[in-house]
């Protein structure tokens, strides 16, 4: 954490970690701030997986995301482990459900960044209008689904 930091990281994503070791997790919200750490919660039918998606942990997607919103962080970067890879489209069910079941979630917003699934540039415009506030592209990109120039554009439409 501290290398990244030092190196200019502006916030780093704890996934297996914020599952398997909750006190360091804690510590590393306490001592950096919770606004430099992102929440992994990669999932596979609503279960947090962990290890590269090699296990299932016990936990529930949202119950795990509303702790960790209760304890100040705000950014999570959700993965439908089942989407990833396939271009078959984003899990938007399961953002929205996110989204609605942790609304009031104190004391901050969530800022869900959806990953796995994206399969054009259509569908950017759905996870926004979602709510979610960004998108994890990979092999759209790589494929030629969405080119550079279209999320250059997108951007800046988005912040103007």
């Amino acid at each position: 954490m501290r290398i990244a930091f030092e190196s200019g990281a502006g916030q780093i994503t704890g996934g297996s970690i914020a599952v398997k070791d909750k006190i360091i997790f804690l510590k590393w919200i306490e001592k950096y701030g919770a606004d430099m750490i992102i929440l992994g919660a990669d999932a596979l039918e609503e279960k947090v997986a962990v290890s590269g998606w090699q296990e299932e942990s016990e936990e529930e997607l949202i119950p795990f995301i509303k702790d960790y919103l209760q304890k100040g962080i705000s950014y999570v970067i959700c993965t439908d482990i089942s989407k990833d890879g396939m271009l078959q489209g984003p899990s938007f069910d399961l953002y929205k459900k996110i989204l609605i079941e942790c609304k009031s979630e104190p004391p901050t917003a969530l800022r869900l960044i959806a990953s796995g699934g994206i399969s054009s540039f259509d569908e950017l415009p759905k996870l926004a209008k979602l709510g979610c506030e960004g998108t994890i592209i990979g092999k759209a990109i790589y494929e030629n689904r969405i080119s550079l120039k279209q999320l250059e554009n997108f951007i800046l439409t988005q912040n103007a």
